[in-house]
């Protein structure tokens, strides 16, 4: 089974199995949302910003380059369209250029990260915990309809190379927080974004949307895999 096969399975399988009670989330209207924006001082870059509930997140993907930071298909264009890919040990900074919070953690290793890890973003933001994310989905309304609401509301029209087109899976990003369909080598299909948790030497936990479904779930993928990043203010 080739990665594009796997990871469809693995999408419209966790979508006709999953079921959950998200009673006890407290949903933030989707008018009573602050839109603003982040200037990255190290290279200057602007990122659009969102509060949503209690948090301030990017609505933007990151494109900040630094080692072990790629383009989608080695094509800068890509960069500034979807932000950069990151593996585990870039986007927590393993190296601690500019904080020793996360310094030390990468692939064949584990590490115990003093939180919030800064990681590669902005100063005054952070890499997210699961548990940040999990705040966002019941802020959203939980995480069965998650996805939807966080997803772009063009993009998500997922192929196998162009030979089987699929279902639009656009979302109504109801939160300006865009979350296009990008990570890994596949554009179209999934939105994925690191966390800073990690899940052994050899994995850290992400967040996956998908076209397939309105849901918004949690990943486990090798920490050597080049994944998007969203920072969340401190």
């Amino acid at each position: 089974m080739n990665k594009f096969a796997f990871y469809v399975s693995v999408c419209i399988g966790f979508f006709l199995v999953s079921c959950g009670d998200d009673s006890s989330s407290v949903t933030i209207p989707s008018g009573e949302v602050s839109l603003s924006t982040l200037l990255d001082s190290r290279d200057g870059q602007t990122y659009k910003t969102v509060a949503i509930g209690t948090q301030t997140w990017m609505a933007q993907n990151l494109n900040f380059e630094t080692a072990n930071s790629y383009c989608y298909d080695d094509d800068p264009f890509n960069c500034i369209k979807y932000g950069r890919y990151y593996t585990w040990a870039a986007a927590m900074d393993s190296v601690g250029m500019w904080t020793a919070n996360g310094k030390d953690c990468g692939y064949g290793k584990t590490c115990s990260p003093t939180l919030p890890v800064r990681g590669v973003c902005p100063e005054g933001w952070h890499l997210p915990t699961f548990g940040e994310w999990n705040v966002l989905f019941s802020a959203v309304g939980g995480q069965p309809t998650a996805g939807k609401m966080l997803k772009s509301t063009s993009g998500w029209n997922c192929s196998d190379n162009g030979r089987h087109v699929r279902i639009s899976g656009n979302g109504t990003d109801d939160y300006s927080f865009s979350a296009l369909p990008v990570g890994l080598d596949i554009v179209g299909c999934y939105a994925y974004f690191w966390s800073s948790d990690e899940g052994g030497s050899g994995h850290a936990y992400d967040v996956d949307l998908c076209y397939g479904n309105d849901y918004a779930e949690q990943g486990l993928s090798y920490k050597f895999y080049r994944i998007p990043v969203r920072c969340v203010k401190d």
